[in-house]
């Protein structure tokens, strides 16, 4: 029994009558002010609007709190560090580590999701 080779076809292009839809890339969406490219923004916006909103937040509370600890702690405020009051040692000392960590926290977490929103953008 012998084997017959694959029949050869011949592709030049789409079927005649039926053209391919142009697709148009979010990229373009967003360049031609579209409906589409304003919603796709609009997301970025959101998303790095919800991230600053989580970090402010947590600064608010983590430093806004320091008030309130000391004021349900007088103790607290009468310990002596290095010749001064803890409250001192901890808003002058304390808080600019927490203001880089939240920082980069921060700067990390845009970058990410620009990266996402650009990932969208290209596509496959």
């Amino acid at each position: 029994m012998s084997q017959q080779p694959p029949e050869r076809v011949r592709v030049t292009g789409p079927p005649r009558g039926q053209r391919p839809r142009p697709r148009r890339s979010p990229a373009r969406e967003i360049d031609a002010q579209s409906e589409l490219g304003t919603l796709f923004l609009r997301s970025l916006i959101r998303t790095q609007f919800r991230l600053a909103l989580g970090v402010i937040t947590t600064l608010a509370v983590v430093v806004g709190g320091l008030p309130l600890l000391f004021a349900w702690f007088p103790k607290l405020g009468q310990l002596q560090v290095l010749g001064m009051p803890l409250a001192w040692v901890v808003l002058g000392f304390g808080c600019y580590p927490l203001f880089v960590v939240l920082g980069l926290v921060y700067m990390r977490a845009a970058a990410r999701n620009e990266r996402a929103f650009t990932d969208v953008l290209e596509g496959p």
